[in-house]
């Protein structure tokens, strides 16, 4: 049985060309991965394979926890004033413009069940340049999205500490809330290094513990809303949408960076224990979890208190002392609450920017200690190297503004997963799919939609990270990535594994 050459990129299985001819740089830059090639190598890297231990359970709770941050516990400061009591339909609007995306890494994600996420689809459809621009983005909003939720930590930890002993802890954690504070912020450096040892153990004892932890965020919430409908007031619905459907609307996108991180599941493409089953089920149900959780608690909060007294600094906390007659024990509770959610922020973020390197270097565009798998099969290297440069990022580097400009990287990555369905569909329309995102193509059009309107609207200093950033992406793959890659057809390194025989139809296609 032929199988897929990796200098050319050409599937003989398939009978089609998967990437450029050798000698053409420009048409190198396309080359993509065979599907089948992709596959095929999950689990036999030179460094290692990876552990398959996570269930559905803990796929769809890691999606939960990096979903489920610090957002919810402050967004409705902002978004209640755009639109009233109706801020609970502009949870729906942005839970409707996720799902598109969602759909989309649904199909792939069960389709090409492998650590890299969008890097890989992208890779498998619109060939390697592309791909690396996707990966790229993707360590900054990372990076920078762990090292800011890491950053703050401290301050909410000392929050939480007040709450309970009415007095503020000195030293490290006496900064406020949300304020990295001091020279070395030695709390952001903790929480990083506590998620590595976590992951260094192993990803079913990672996977255990942001289980633990993301059921307590969930009582946390739970517990907030059972508060807040003991001083629910229907009198506050009266006037229920003030601004009309573009309140709803300006709400909508507020929130909407709630729901980013459904996709966490897609990163555990090599350890979860029945990926083309699961992956789909995990990232669709996080998505419905989070959208119940985030409903409920509007509809709690602007019971408890008119919508008119919510400022952009009003927070869950503000809603419980209303409610309990500024009651210590309440805030003490919901303090807990928002230490919980950004410890599970940490891990789950930290898991997947290692997952996704992991697969890069794999198909050889960074070097390949991040691929080195130890006998615990827990890449080691890769996560050191990791949460070091982020506890160094959060302990030292004043984020600001700039946590807020990664959000395109993710917007940039979700609409090449909507633009990878329909090229697959296109290219490989026989291949088994174990969820196909339904509507099609419509779904996956709306989806890249939906991302262009968010891009467009973001402020201008994160279009300049974004093209400073991606530059620089540049200029590495160029001076690495491209001599470096297994599709470069380099001499002396070793054959891939073979791909698993096509079908009839396939070879047909």
């Amino acid at each position: 049985m032929a199988v897929p050459r990796r200098g050319n990129g050409v599937s003989v299985a398939t009978g089609k060309r998967a990437s450029a001819r050798p000698g053409s740089p420009l048409r190198s830059l396309l080359r993509t991965k065979p599907v089948d090639q992709i596959i095929a190598e999950s689990g036999h890297g030179e460094g290692g394979e990876l552990r398959r231990t996570m269930s559905l359970l803990q796929l769809t709770l890691f999606s939960v926890g990096a979903t489920l941050g610090t957002g919810i516990f402050f967004v409705l400061g902002q978004a209640v004033p755009e639109a009233g009591p109706a801020v609970v339909l502009g949870f729906v609007l942005a839970a409707v413009t996720a799902l598109f995306s969602a759909l989309s890494y649904a199909e792939l994600a069960g389709t090409i069940p492998v650590s890299g996420s969008s890097y890989s689809y992208t890779y498998a459809t619109m060939g390697e340049l592309v791909a690396w621009v996707c990966g790229w983005c993707l360590l900054l909003e990372y990076a920078v999205s762990v090292s800011a939720v890491a950053s703050s930590w401290g301050g909410y930890l000392n929050e939480f500490f007040q709450s309970a002993f009415e007095f503020g802890m000195p030293a490290a954690v006496s900064h406020s809330p949300g304020d990295s504070g001091g020279v070395v912020n030695l709390p952001a450096v903790l929480i990083v290094v506590l998620a590595m040892l976590l992951l260094l153990r192993g990803t079913s004892e990672s996977a255990t513990a942001n289980t633990i932890m993301v059921l307590l965020k969930i009582s946390v919430l739970a517990f907030f809303c059972f508060v807040a409908f003991t001083a629910f007031d229907t009198g506050n619905f009266s006037d229920f949408a003030p601004m009309g459907w573009a309140g709803v609307s300006a709400a909508g996108s507020k929130v909407f960076f709630s729901y980013i991180g459904f996709d966490a599941a897609s990163t555990a493409g090599e350890e979860a224990k029945n990926p083309r089953r699961d992956l789909p089920l995990a990232i669709l149900l996080s998505l419905v979890i989070v959208t119940v959780i985030y409903v409920l608690v509007g509809l709690a909060a602007v019971g408890a208190m008119p919508w008119g007294d919510f400022e952009s600094t009003t927070s869950l906390a503000d809603v419980l002392n209303l409610a309990t007659g500024d009651s210590r024990w309440a805030a003490l509770i919901l303090s807990f609450g928002v230490v919980i959610s950004m410890g599970t922020v940490v891990l789950t973020v930290l898991y997947g920017q290692t997952r996704i390197l992991f697969a890069m270097a794999r198909d050889g565009l960074i070097p390949k200690i991040f691929e080195r798998v130890s006998r615990a099969q827990v890449p080691v290297a890769n996560t050191l190297i990791v949460s070091a440069f982020v506890a160094l990022l959060a302990a030292v580097v004043p984020l600001g503004q700039l946590a807020e400009a990664t959000s395109i990287g993710t917007l940039f990555a979700f609409a090449l997963v909507n633009l990878g369905v329909i090229v697959l569909r296109r290219t490989r329309p026989d291949m088994p799919r174990s969820f196909r995102a339904p509507l099609y193509p419509v779904t996956p059009l709306l989806g890249v939609a939906f991302c262009a309107y968010l891009m467009y609207g973001l402020d201008s200093i994160t279009w300049v990270v974004f093209l400073i950033w991606s530059a620089a992406g540049l200029a590495a793959y160029f001076a690495y990535g491209y001599r470096h890659s297994n599709l470069a057809g380099r001499p002396g390194r070793p054959p891939g594994p073979p791909a698993p025989p096509a079908s009839p139809a396939e070879e047909l296609g």
